[in-house]
This record gives structure tokens, sequence and C-alpha cells, in this order.
């Protein structure tokens, strides 16, 4: 070390241990306020939505704000995953598992004040199929031949082909029933029939909603006020739950932090499962990457292990195709492209790719890619492919590398059972597949388990031989909130915060 860089580190030391008083004399109070807090909220996101309408637009962070809040459907997906009623009272599928009818719970408003009834489900799911239907979950409602409503509160849905997810799918926040009067505005302005009600966005920083005393069950819902920050930064999200800026971060992502909270009593450290499959995405409409041994090429390039103990601290599981290990159905497949990079180097000579290979990794504002991509960048230049970093803000990944303006980029898909991306050759990674689509086709017409349960697997083997995608990891949920909070979620199987469910002991 010289001179000047001990004398600076002196300094700068000198100005840490004032920053360090002068803070502790904001973060008392601060922690007072927020103990003070019994009927408000502030929780932590790490991406800013780009709309409040989950029915248009693609982004998973639009349901951690909406979903279950303001916007509702007809069925509920708890946090143990399993599926229940909420605007639908009651089903009934008939036994070729195409039709179902639904009962709708009475009495229900949307918080303008207009009733909720069978026209707004017929509505919303008619718009969801429509030819400029931008809805990610399309496929779903594709599928569906008809819809009659008999009367005010009874629908009866008919499938083209049986779904035995359908339930669950109608769940998602992709499938919320929208007030068909303001549809059109729900980007900005969403009105809903559930607990609470817009206030404001304050773009860049925060999205506050207050609880709406017209709710059906308003008695229940003990937090008036919540208030989402956004905050992508790690060392910025331990800072703020510290000084009790916000009350936690249901799905907090600096693993390297955890233990700091987990020895502080004031406050509580949750580990749950997720649906989300983190992936090093591949541009398969683009040269070389159209060819499957350079795809197979990348993913023995990339040592599983060593993302995941540097990424997550080994709060992870490698997965080897786009399912996550709580899934029914689940196939093991993460060794299939045991990490061999004198593997990959030959498999690029014999597509004949002439090295160094130079590309560009495109990586969104999530730790797990702006980190894990500096470790995936290495590894690949070990074996002659120099990916050069290019990183983006959220709106800019949407509106490039989804769009598939990309080579390869790193992103956690969190929506469950979303393996019918691969059936759709215009997704952002261009996968064409007839042997995936003639499988897809035959799965959802399956009724019986066992055939359903073997083309499942049948699907997930085909994925990884074809090498679409880097399979890297399925991450552990870790929730880290204020001691006295209850009823946050702790596992992920959608990306939603039920604060209608949560209350201060």
């Amino acid at each position: 070390m010289t001179f000047k860089e001990h004398t600076f580190s002196r300094r700068t030391a000198g100005w840490c241990a004032v920053a360090l008083l002068v803070g502790a004399s904001w973060v008392m109070p601060s922690m007072a306020q927020a103990q003070a807090r019994k009927d408000s909220l502030v929780l932590g996101m790490i991406l800013e939505p780009t709309s409040l309408d989950p029915t248009m637009a693609p982004a998973a962070a639009i349901g951690e704000v909406v979903h279950y809040n303001i916007l509702e459907g007809l069925t509920k997906i708890n946090v143990d995953g399993s599926v229940a009623a909420l605007l639908a009272e009651s089903w009934k599928m008939d036994a070729d598992g195409k039709a179902f009818t639904f009962k709708l719970r009475k009495g229900v408003k949307f918080s303008d004040g207009s009733d909720f009834d069978a026209s707004a489900v017929k509505f919303s799911f008619e718009r969801a199929k429509g030819e400029k239907s931008t809805n990610k979950a399309k496929a779903v409602f594709n599928n569906i031949s008809h819809i009659a409503t008999p009367d005010a509160h009874t629908v009866v849905i008919v499938l083209n082909n049986p779904d035995g997810n359908f339930l669950f799918r109608l769940g998602e926040n992709t499938a919320v029933i929208l007030h068909p009067g303001s549809a059109a505005n729900a980007a900005t302005k969403p009105v809903g029939t559930g607990p609470y009600r817009l206030d404001s966005w304050a773009k860049g920083s925060s999205i506050s909603m207050s609880k709406w005393e017209g709710y059906r069950d308003a008695g229940a819902v003990k937090i008036k006020k919540v208030t989402f920050r956004f905050i992508n930064d790690s060392a910025a999200q331990v800072a703020a739950l510290l000084a009790g800026d916000i009350d936690g971060m249901p799905r907090f992502q600096s693993p390297q932090s955890l233990k700091q909270f987990q020895s502080d009593k004031r406050f509580v450290v949750e580990m749950g499962s997720s649906a989300g499959k983190g992936i090093m995405t591949i541009n398969n409409r683009k040269k070389p990457f159209d060819d499957v041994r350079v795809r197979r090429a990348l993913s023995h390039a990339v040592d599983k292990k060593a993302f995941i103990d540097g990424v997550f601290e080994g709060m992870a599981k490698p997965i080897g195709s786009h399912m996550a290990p709580t899934d029914a159905g689940y196939v093991e497949l993460s060794g299939l492209y045991a990490y061999d990079p004198e593997k990959a180097k030959a498999l690029l000579k014999e597509a004949g790719v002439q090295t160094p290979l130079n590309v560009t990794l495109t990586l969104p504002p999530p730790p797990y890619a702006r980190k894990g991509g500096e470790i995936l960048a290495a590894q690949l230049a070990k074996v002659g492919i120099n990916a050069k970093i290019e990183n983006v803000e959220w709106a800019q990944w949407l509106g490039g590398a989804f769009k598939g303006n990309f080579d390869l980029t790193v992103i956690n898909h969190v929506e469950p059972l979303d393996y019918m991306a691969y059936a759709n050759p215009q997704y952002y990674w261009g996968y064409d597949s007839k042997a995936f689509r003639d499988l897809a086709a035959k799965h959802s017409e399956a009724t019986n388990a066992k055939d359903r349960t073997k083309l499942f697997g049948d699907m997930q083997r085909l994925i990884a031989t074809d090498a679409v995608n880097v399979f890297l990891f399925n991450a552990s949920n870790s929730a880290v909130y204020r001691k006295g909070l209850k009823g946050l979620w702790s596992s992920s199987p959608i990306f939603a915060n039920d604060i209608a469910a949560v209350s201060w002991q």
C-alpha cells in the first residue's frame, strides 16, 4: 500500500466513524417509528413493474403489487401451491375434463362500487384470448372454445382440450378479472374486487395502496396502508431493513447478508421454495446458436455449482430443464451436461465455430444476473467465447432482450408451469420444434394421469437434449422481515404479496 492509499484509508475510516454515529441517531427513531406502526406496512421489491395490468404485460413484478390486493381471479393459489376458491365460490368439472361450471360469489363489487358478475369474467377471458392480446398466458385462453353465462353468477367455460392445470392457471395473475368499463386504463389505474385501491405511483420510487372499506370482508383486513418500495441494490436493501425504512423484503436476494439478520433479534428470516427457473437464455434464431452443438457447448462450458456458490452461497439447486424441483412430475436432468470445458471446445470446433467467438451477454438489474453474469463470462472465456457484458435496466430488457434482440442473457423465470413457452416459436428465445409442439399437444389432450406424467417427462427431456437454454438454478426463497409481522409468504409458488393476510402481532 502506498502512503497516499494509506492516508485515504484513514480519512475514509474517520468519515465512516462519523457517519455511523450520525446514522445511529437516525436509525433509533426510525426503528421506533417502525415498531409503532400497527396498521401500515412498507415492503421492499427488487424490480419496479412497468405496468399494473398483469393480463397485458409480462413482468412478474406486476403481480407482486396488484395480485390479490387490487385484482383477483376466480381461484387463488395459496403459499403451499394449493388451489382455493376466490371470486368463484365453487366449481364442477365434467367427466371429459373440458367443461367447467363456476358459481360466483354474490355481493362482490368492484372498488368503484359497480357489481361484479359473470359478464366481467366473460369480458376478461375473451379479452385475454383476443387478437390484440399480449397476455403471456394467451395459450391458456386460446384453449377456451366458448364461455356461457346462464345467469349473473354462473360461468361455464368449455375447453378445446383438457387442461389438468386449468384451475391453477385461473389463480395466476394473468387470469385476474378486470372491470369491463376501465380495463383499457388498468396499466395505470386498475380497478378490481380486491381489498385495496391504488393511491399513487411515484415512478422510480414506490407504489402506495390503501384499504378499501367497501371490500366484502373489510373487517378481516388489518393493514390499512401498504407501500412497495423499489430497491434493486443488495446493499441498499440491507440498509433499508436495518434503518427501519422498510418492514420486510419478501424476496430478499442477498444471501451473503442472511446470517446478519438471522443473528439480529429484531428480524425473522424464513426460507421457502420458489417456482423459479434461472437460465442463461440463448437466442436460438441467431447464428451460431441455431446449431444444437453450439448450445450444448455453452452448457458444458458452465459450472453450475460454481455459479450457485458464487451467487447464492449454495442456497439454490441446479436444474437441467425448464421445471422447478417443486413441480409435480419434475425430472432431475441437472447432470446431463457436466462441466467440461474441453468437451465444449470440441463441440464448437465440430460446429465450425472460429474462436474467439464474440457475443453480448445482456444483464437485467437483479443481483443474480449482474453478479452471475460476471461468473458466466469468466467461464465462457475459458472455452474461447468472449462475452461482452451489457448491463440494462428492467424496461430496457423487456423492450430489447424480451423482444428477441440479444445473444445471451440471464433471467429467472418465476412463473410456475410455464413450459408452454417452448411451444411458441415467437417467444423471445426463438425455439422452433415441431417435436416439442406435438408432445405438448398430446400432453394437453391426455386425461390419464400416468400418460400425462410420462409426456411431461418427455417434454423436459427434449428441451434439455436440444439445449434450448443453459438451465442453471432454482433458488430458495428468502423472506426477511421485522419481528412481529405475521402472514408474509415465505415461499413463492407465484410472485404475489397477499397483504390482506398480513398483520402486526
